[in-house]
């Protein structure tokens, strides 16, 4: 006797799969992130990417960045950082707390303020990214097990933010949540750019999304502000000359010749996303994780320069000013104070702390000390 075979009805299983992803649209509104979109990790786009990296570590733009020669493969294929993995939901968080100015840089009319990157001024956004992306993957396979138990047994995830050799930017860009602008940053037609990314990676099959078209056309805005010119072309940054580089990645000296280009920032920058004429729709976040601590977003130079290393680990804890480390956070406000308008306070004040800080800041004070004689 044969024994039927029936067909798998695969229109069905299409079918649970796009309410399944509008479903998941919907949780992922209602934890607070501003979108979403689906990229598989097949995507033609990873292998391209990794040519572009390769180029770009051959010109050694990536200054002393050298964890981005490793991994190559998992970047190539991003599968390999997860078995399983079928598809993966990228998620935009914004994190503005109030309105932007309207291209301008208004942190230049206060030279005696420190200024902080807008992202970096609260709690450190990849703890937030990552609570919440495994928030959304529980409810998830919660809602697997309720209604689409086909999917729940094997069911596979793991949150990134910033935390993996992923391509992030180029992924967000595949599943449709903007597109790269000539600052490499990632701009959103109705949301501009003040937003982090985070990822999901899932054994779910989910249908993916397309990417949009890029709308920058011949503004080239961002480049021209740069203060130290690191956007050396259209969709390329050489880090080296980058002050979110110089103030948060770079361990050691800040070359001469930019520390008078840095101004009063002492971790990022803004200043490409400030003048960048989409970020007039930029959204506010929802998140009170971005709220600023400990006044970051008013604080004179003077004011951080007072902090000790204990004050510092305390008031850095679980913000991204940690990754700077005491010592190399000083050096930036000391180079900022050389910048500042001259007062005999800060004179003062500068070679006071001298002697407390390790010979590379030191040598940044004296910097600090001969720009302020100039003015005189």
């Amino acid at each position: 006797m044969q024994i039927p075979i029936y067909p798998i009805d695969t229109n069905s299983q299409q079918d649970d799969l796009i309410k399944l992803k509008s479903w998941i649209k919907e949780q992922v509104l209602d934890l607070g992130f501003a979108d979403c979109g689906i990229v598989h990790p097949d995507n033609p786009i990873f292998p391209k990417q990794l040519e572009k990296l390769k180029r770009w570590l051959a010109d050694e733009k990536n200054g002393n960045m050298h964890f981005f020669y490793d991994n190559h493969d998992k970047r190539a294929s991003p599968a390999l950082l997860v078995e399983g993995t079928k598809s993966i939901i990228s998620v935009r968080l914004n994190y503005l707390v109030e309105p932007p100015p309207k291209r301008a840089i208004p942190d230049n009319d206060r030279p005696n303020h420190a200024i902080i990157a807008r992202y970096a001024r609260g709690r450190d956004y990849h703890k937030t990214m990552r609570q919440r992306l495994k928030t959304l993957a529980n409810r998830i396979h919660d809602k697997l097990k309720k209604d689409f138990p086909q999917f729940a047994d094997d069911f596979v995830f793991r949150p990134f933010s910033d935390s993996a050799p992923i391509f992030e930017r180029p992924l967000a860009e595949q599943a449709g949540l903007g597109w790269t602008g000539k600052h490499t940053l990632l701009i959103n037609k109705q949301s501009g750019s003040f937003f982090v990314l985070g990822e999901l990676f899932t054994s779910l099959p989910l249908p993916a999304d397309s990417p949009v078209q890029s709308h920058c056309g011949s503004c080239v805005a961002c480049i021209d502000i740069c203060p130290t010119q690191a956007i050396v072309g259209e969709h390329d940054v050489d880090a080296r000359l980058c002050i979110s580089y110089l103030t948060i990645e770079l361990d050691g000296a800040i070359p001469v010749e930019l520390r008078a280009k840095m101004g009063n920032k002492i971790f990022g920058c803004d200043d490409c996303q400030l003048v960048c004429p989409w970020n007039k729709f930029a959204k506010l976040t929802v998140i009170d994780d971005f709220n600023p601590r400990h006044e970051l977003d008013t604080a004179s130079l003077l004011d951080l320069w007072a902090w000790d290393e204990p004050t510092f680990l305390k008031k850095s804890e679980g913000s991204p000013l940690r990754r700077a480390g005491y010592d190399n956070f000083m050096r930036n406000i000391a180079v900022a104070l050389g910048n500042a308008e001259f007062s005999q306070e800060i004179v003062d004040k500068l070679i006071e702390k001298r002697p407390t800080l390790s010979e590379n800041t030191q040598e940044h004070i004296d910097w600090a000390l001969h720009q302020l004689n100039k003015k005189t």
